[in-house]
């Protein structure tokens, strides 16, 4: 097939080519929504379309989570009155989803993304019990699509999606770029332009942020992705801490009880999928097994960032050899991250230069999980002296600090409001760096990501790097 580039492309070849069956469902079932007046009828005749579609829906109906009292559902009709006209409608949805995007040989990333998919439906919808008094269904099908375009992308995308996968396994690859170059447009788009040719009208345009944020559906639906997503990164995850209290603020209940509603949703997610004949999603929903979680966590711990003493003392012996040789400004400070980030183990690092005439500090060289967005919005006025902060301060005294131990307590309200919202809470390692006497900027450091407590030495060797490289940059000034 060849290649479709841009937005429209791909919607016609979606809709055209791809899933013409599943968009016309969407759009019958979705438009039954709307209407006060659908009939039990109408809905019968969408489903009763499709034969294999009816024989699931009643399936489904007859399964164990829909109808606990086990009382026999023969006709569409009678699944309508027995669990209800929401609720039928709902699993010709999903079970039409599933068969389209599943139907050929499903690639990993389609799966990972429907199992988050379903998982997002149903956290969103029993966040949506607590303060709406009807339409959760619609919440659970708004949250189900809320990446529509991009499922649509994994299952039917072809040459193109494996160039995508390839492209998203090289190291450092920006996804969002990534996206753009292999299709033209982004998910986001492709799924806003599904969801406006399929005709899926507020609530799921609303969960794209177009609609009001303060909407209580929408925020159900918002918080229910973002839930199926911090999962991934495990239970305890500060991103989870964080969803969790805002659940609980939302809902007017206690933490506690939120985390038990979210580990009991995720349970839920994992029945859901199996019901609607999409067993192979339930090892990709998070595990709340208490076993398992410890196991997930174990796994999450190895992943992190490990000092690694062989990187670090080459990099010290390459700067070491530096301060004698010629190297240009850009392999010393590369040399510089490297030792400090996979070398001393010190997860976000950067470079922040006096620049604009020595009136700002801002980002000149990061690494680390999350600090690309740095180089473009932290600066800090050099010299504000009705606000000091710790950057021009540590310049001034030309010390090293490590923030958030006792001995540095006093310099607590150098850190200011700024600062935090840029770099979060917690420790950090913080230095100036010198060229001889004149004053390039600051060093800082931190373990935020993992939210680890720093080491000893870490700090000397933080120490260490800060003053080599000070070196290399006063004898590169001096020829």
């Amino acid at each position: 097939m060849e290649r479709s580039i841009g937005l429209q492309a791909w919607i016609d070849r979606l809709n055209q080519a791809e899933l013409p069956a599943l968009a016309a469902v969407v759009q019958d079932l979705h438009r039954l929504s709307q209407a006060d007046t659908s009939s039990v009828q109408q809905l019968a005749d969408v489903l009763l379309r499709d034969a294999s579609l009816t024989s699931k829906v009643l399936r489904i109906g007859n399964s164990v989570y829909y109808n606990p009292s086990q009382e026999s559902i023969r006709t569409i009709s009678r699944a309508i009155v027995l669990i209800g006209f929401d609720n039928v409608r709902l699993i010709g949805m999903s079970v039409s989803l599933i068969d389209s995007l599943l139907v050929r040989v499903p690639r990993e990333q389609l799966q990972m993304l429907l199992a988050r998919s379903f998982h997002a439906a149903v956290q969103a919808r029993n966040i949506a019990g607590y303060v709406l008094a009807k339409n959760q269904e619609e919440v659970f099908i708004a949250a189900l699509l809320h990446t529509v375009g991009e499922l649509a992308f994994w299952s039917c995308g072809g040459d193109q999606a494996d160039e995508l996968a390839d492209l998203l396994d090289q190291p450092g690859m920006d996804e969002d770029e990534a996206v753009r170059q292999v299709i033209g447009t982004s998910f986001r788009q492709l799924t806003q332009g599904l969801v406006k040719s399929w005709n899926l009208g507020e609530l799921a345009s609303f969960a794209h942020g177009s609609g009001n944020q303060h909407d209580p559906a929408v925020r159900a639906i918002n918080l229910g992705v973002k839930i199926s997503e911090a999962a991934l990164e495990g239970w305890d995850s500060p991103g989870m801490d964080a969803l969790v209290q805002q659940l609980a603020d939302f809902t007017g209940i206690s933490p506690e009880d939120a985390l038990k509603q979210v580990l009991e949703s995720a349970e839920e997610a994992v029945e859901v999928a199996a019901t609607f004949g999409a067993s192979q999603l339930c090892r990709l929903i998070p595990n709340t097994d208490p076993e398992q979680i410890k196991l997930q966590q174990q796994e999450r711990k190895a992943r992190l960032l490990q000092p690694n003493l062989l990187v670090m003392q080459q990099a010290l012996q390459d700067l070491g050899m530096m301060v004698s040789q010629k190297a240009d400004v850009g392999l010393i400070l590369e040399t510089l991250l490297k030792g400090l980030h996979q070398g001393a183990g010190l997860e976000r690092v950067m470079l922040a230069v006096l620049a604009d005439g020595q009136s700002r500090f801002r980002a000149k060289r990061v690494v680390g999980e999350g600090t690309e967005g740095w180089l473009e919005d932290f600066q800090l006025p050099a010299n504000q002296r009705e606000q000091p902060h710790i950057f021009s301060y540590v310049l001034r005294n030309r010390e090293a600090i490590w923030m958030g131990v006792p001995a540095s307590y006093n310099l607590n309200e150098l850190v200011t409001l700024p600062m935090r919202q840029h770099l979060g809470q917690g420790m950090f390692l913080i230095a100036p760096l010198l060229a001889g006497t004149r004053e390039i900027g600051v060093l800082y450091a931190d373990c935020r990501t993992s939210g680890r407590a720093l080491k000893h030495e870490q700090f000397v060797a933080f120490q260490r790097f800060t003053q080599l490289t000070g070196r290399c940059l006063e004898a590169l000034s001096k020829r």
